[in-house]
């Protein structure tokens, strides 16, 4: 919606923050957690159906691992202080989901800061550290406090919360109004 009043700011929320560090192989862990193949086959085709009527280039099959995200949440903050926030947010997505990268993986992380901007080695060793881990940990149990339990949820103009994926004219509609408000 060109042209928004609204400055995006993303916040940490993990959907799974007991993973392990490492992760875990992603179709494995979906199968157990859904109730088998033939579920997890169902959910990411509505995935694909989803992406594909708003344009996105996604294959929920092509990530093979299912990874503990604190250390790309400590990247997406990090990001908002360099003013880079959205765009490596958004390059996160897109090595997830499009080109199946392990955003678990520092090294991967560094490369994803670097590739939007940000310099690769000291992230990396911001990353290789504890730096903000436990602000971020603390960020995440407060959303859990106030009652997120799901991605993505939107806290908009600090009035609306919308959760789930909702589609394009959804967004036009309530941006409108708020912007009608705004003004």
């Amino acid at each position: 919606h060109p042209g928004h009043p609204f400055q995006i700011q993303w916040h940490p929320f993990q959907l799974n923050p007991d993973m392990p560090p490492e992760g875990v192989a992603k179709r494995a862990y979906l199968e157990a957690k859904f109730g088998g193949k033939a579920r997890v086959d169902a959910i990411h085709d509505r995935l694909r159906e989803v992406a594909r009527s708003a344009g996105v280039d996604m294959d929920p099959d092509k990530p093979q691992r299912m990874p503990n995200t604190l250390n790309a949440h400590r990247l997406i903050h990090w990001a908002g202080i360099e003013s880079l926030q959205s765009p490596v947010v958004t390059a996160l997505m897109q090595a997830y989901w499009s080109q199946g990268r392990d955003i678990g993986d520092l090294e991967t992380l560094a490369d994803i800061a670097a590739e939007n901007g940000m310099d690769r080695d000291a992230t990396l060793r911001l990353l290789q550290s504890d730096a903000d881990a436990e602000d971020i940990a603390a960020r995440d149990a407060d959303a859990r406090a106030k009652g997120v339990n799901s991605v993505p949820t939107f806290l908009i103009a600090q009035q609306y919360v919308v959760s789930g994926a909702q589609p394009p004219d959804l967004w036009g509609k309530v941006i409108a109004e708020i912007a009608g408000k705004a003004e």
